[in-house]
């Protein structure tokens, strides 16, 4: 009976062992949920304003300026340009200006107008202290050569309309 139980506790303690081994390896393996979506020619104009304003509504998640940086990623080259680099942007969207972007409660986007290069959206934002806000986002399809090729990026959000208080 007593060799029953030590092969039992032997078993035991061995199987704990390889379990751990495998949760660690999942760990280490895993892709990264920090990963940011890149622009590509298959997301559509109305889907780039959607990832931004998602990204911004949680901006510290999965970590800190996130959804700063990855409304960054779909800036059109000319816009970075002017509202870059990275860490300038950081501080304009932190700003009096686009603030109520981040950690807002809801959004909702409306298209204007749209052809095969532009696209204007009207999109307003319910933000943390429920004041709604309204913005113009403009994309356009990126036509040069390279990897952004047919991409549709943001090239203009305007200064924010406040609209009142939701209570």
């Amino acid at each position: 009976m007593i060799k029953k139980e030590n092969n039992f506790w032997k078993t035991s303690e061995q199987l704990h062992k390889i379990y751990k081994v495998i949760l660690i390896t999942l760990f280490l393996t895993s892709p990264s949920f920090a990963e940011l979506v890149k622009p590509n020619n298959g997301i559509e104009p109305y889907q780039v304003v959607k990832i931004q304003l998602r990204s911004l509504k949680q901006n510290d998640n999965p970590k800190k300026d996130n959804g700063i940086e990855q409304t960054w990623e779909f800036a059109h080259p000319n816009n970075q340009k002017n509202t870059g680099p990275l860490d300038r942007f950081k501080t304009m969207i932190k700003g009096k200006s686009y603030v109520m972007l981040l950690n807002h409660l809801d959004h909702k986007v409306v298209e204007i107008k749209s052809d095969d290069l532009t696209a204007l959206f009207e999109v307003t934002v319910l933000d943390r202290d429920k004041v709604y806000y309204k913005f113009k986002w403009a994309v356009e399809k990126y036509i040069k050569e390279g990897p952004l090729k047919d991409c549709w990026l943001t090239t203009m959000v305007s200064a924010p309309m406040p609209l009142g208080s939701s209570v």
